[in-house]
């Protein structure tokens, strides 16, 4: 994937100098408000109906992998300015692959057993160097675009479905509708103000338009009876992530394994976008071999996430943004935000707070962040040559993602249980038809322009 163009403004602090704890402490609890690191396990939870208390475990635990493989990332391996969260991209395939594994927490034994193997292979990837020949070859700016623009609109249904249409309990699908109609105007409205005052005042109102819209979604439920703090309430102030071989037993399918290490592939060509943003805000070319102590970065997280109970991690892109607000790239801050996601994991009480937001509330914010990612994608893909061969790489995955989207479940649930896995990712069949579509359709002309 090509770089983009380098960030424009100063900044105050770069990557390696150093600041006051206190300092790294305030930005980096700045940084994680900006992160929607609670959106993934949510619809997750909502997704595979669970309760209250196994949707709370399930962010506490995702808290936690994204702080581990933060600091991870930032202190040792890439050692430059990410901040790591779950990545959207596996969501189809880790519904698809849990609710085939049993009901409840007990399917998701089977998706961590898939993610364990593929984490594996992105290790050596990055250890023997291969990692970014790789991504080289198969994520030029066209692919990279294409993904990203799949990622959002093949994520838009699952916003939709399984957070706004499902009814559960005594709400209705128009009180449903109301409020994700509510909590996507707030950020909506959120997001303008902090463009329109470009001050301080503005700029915290922009970091906070997700807090916004939660906090003024889940008022608006309290009135018409959607919310309650009896479980927030009922709640520990401190509790343990559940672990591997401990809480949760590790189920190994050669399918499942096989489906999330072409996930992989995917979210590594989506974190390296990442990488490639926060190399232009801090104005440093990233270097092949920090690509490949990236990937290796990358699979530990992934890895540790998968034995503490989370889901894949990738780089945010949310976070190059407020660098480029604060100006202030310090990798102790990056740490900082680790340390901070890490403890967040362990507060019961939080987890349970997002736990108890109502899904509409959550789908509502959630249907607006994938209009975001699409037009990120767009973004990139403005600065391709849109010839008729480049159309057919950015529209054939389109209609391969809407195809896995829109195939009937009876038909799904015919064919091989490999199959089922891919299709119930309609991010991977449209990030994988982008890249073949790349390799082997010819070439007519010039493919792209810095």
């Amino acid at each position: 994937m090509t770089e983009p163009t380098a960030y424009e403004g100063r900044l105050i602090a770069q990557p390696d100098d150093r600041v006051t704890i206190v300092k790294a402490l305030l930005l980096g609890v700045q940084h994680v408000m900006a992160m929607d690191v609670y959106v993934v396990p949510f619809i997750i939870a909502s997704a595979l109906a669970l309760s209250q208390a196994d949707s709370a475990s399930l962010i506490q635990s995702t808290f936690l992998a994204a702080g581990i493989a933060t600091i991870i990332q930032t202190a040792w391996c890439m050692r430059m300015p990410v901040a790591q969260g779950p990545s959207y991209i596996p969501l189809g395939a880790i519904i698809a692959v849990a609710l085939a594994g049993g009901a409840g927490l007990s399917g998701m034994g089977a998706v961590y057993g898939a993610l364990i193997p593929g984490a594996l292979l992105v290790i050596a990837l990055g250890a023997l160097g291969w990692f970014h020949r790789l991504i080289r070859w198969l994520v030029p700016p066209i692919v990279g675009g294409s993904i990203i623009l799949v990622v959002g609109l093949s994520l838009l249904p699952i916003a939709l479905t399984a957070n706004v249409f499902a009814v559960h309990g005594d709400s209705t699908i128009n009180l449903n509708i109301g409020l994700a109609a509510l909590s996507a105007a707030l950020l909506v409205v959120a997001m303008m103000i902090g463009l329109r005052f470009n001050n301080r005042a503005g700029t915290w109102v922009r970091l906070l338009s997700v807090v916004i819209a939660l906090v003024g979604g889940t008022i608006a439920a309290s009135f018409v009876g959607q919310f309650s703090f009896d479980a927030v309430a009922a709640a520990p102030w401190l509790t343990l992530p559940k672990m591997a071989f401990v809480d949760y037993q590790l189920q190994f399918s050669l399918p499942a394994i096989l489906t999330f290490v072409l996930i992989y592939m995917v979210v590594m060509a989506e974190t390296t976008g990442t990488w490639f943003a926060v190399s232009a805000v801090i104005n440093k070319p990233i270097t092949d071999q920090q690509l490949d102590r990236g990937a290796m970065g990358e699979g530990l997280g992934c890895g540790v996430a998968a034995l503490i109970g989370g889901t894949p991690v990738t780089g945010y892109s949310t976070n190059a943004g407020v660098i480029s607000i604060t100006g202030v790239a310090s990798r102790m801050v990056f740490v900082a935000i680790g340390v901070v996601l890490a403890v967040l994991g362990f507060i019961g009480k939080f987890s349970a707070l997002i736990a108890a937001i109502p899904a509409p509330v959550i789908g509502g914010v959630f249907a607006v962040v994938c209009i975001t990612i699409s037009m990120a994608g767009i973004r990139i893909l403005r600065h391709v040559h849109l010839d008729e061969r480049a159309m057919l790489v950015v529209g054939i995955p389109l209609i391969c993602a809407f195809f896995a989207t829109l195939a009937p479940k009876e038909w799904l649930q015919s064919l091989p249980d490999m199959l089922q896995y891919l299709l119930g990712s309609a991010v991977t069949v449209g990030a994988m038809a982008a890249m073949v579509m790349n390799l082997v359709l010819p070439r007519v002309g010039e493919e792209g322009r810095e």
